[in-house]
């Protein structure tokens, strides 16, 4: 019996060795929390500055659309840095305290496979700012952001392609409702990074 056990603790370790190899399995639930926050309270003031251009009169229409637009753009980049910020700082710590390499092939792997759907997002909605088609740019940040978590997924926690499919389901009905964008972009960078960021705690870091 103490054979089996102690065979079976061995398969164990063996299996987390070979996980950890393989997978960034550092990433915080926490991260996901912050990324959340940060997103709500971006909306928020994407919100309240559409608020005053609608409720401000000017007759310069086209140096008023610019501005808003150059704030929006600052409020995203913004909320970006925020967010990349709170994720690196949290998932710092946990590697820190599981005795993992934050830097390693697997996080490597992660970092590449996410981001090249992320830019090839980032020059598609860079072109919809040009033709001035403002009203698609939050629907697709979502799906090519759902895109790029879904091709990251076989390198860190599995469940992360849960996020990623939530996310490309948001953009895409988003597309049917472009008058409730700025809605949308709050549920799914905000809402659902939050969700999934409790799911995650919950599961790998509550005992710890």
């Amino acid at each position: 019996m103490t054979s089996t056990h102690s065979g079976i603790e061995t398969l164990e370790d063996i299996r987390k060795i070979m996980e950890r190899s393989s997978r960034f399995i550092s990433l915080s639930g926490w991260s996901g929390i912050a990324a959340g926050l940060c997103a709500i309270i971006g909306a928020w003031l994407g919100y309240e500055a559409m608020g005053d251009y609608h409720s401000n009169g000017n007759s310069e229409v086209a140096q008023c659309v610019e501005c808003l637009r150059n704030n929006l753009i600052w409020i995203a980049a913004g909320v970006f840095a925020a967010a990349v910020f709170a994720a690196f700082i949290f998932t710092y710590i946990r590697s820190k305290r599981d005795g993992v390499a934050i830097w390693g092939n697997s996080a490597r792997k992660l970092l590449w496979s996410t981001l090249v759907p992320m830019a090839v997002g980032g020059a598609f909605i860079l072109r919809l700012i040009q033709l001035e088609e403002y009203q698609l740019v939050a629907s697709a940040s979502l799906i090519f952001y759902g895109l790029g978590l879904l091709n990251g997924s076989k390198y860190t926690l599995g469940e992360i392609r849960f996020l990623g499919y939530a996310q490309l389901l948001t953009g895409i009905i988003s597309l049917w409702f472009t008058e409730y964008a700025i809605i949308f972009w709050a549920i799914g960078f905000g809402l659902l990074h939050i969700i999934y960021g409790i799911a995650m705690w919950w599961k790998y870091e509550r005992n710890k």
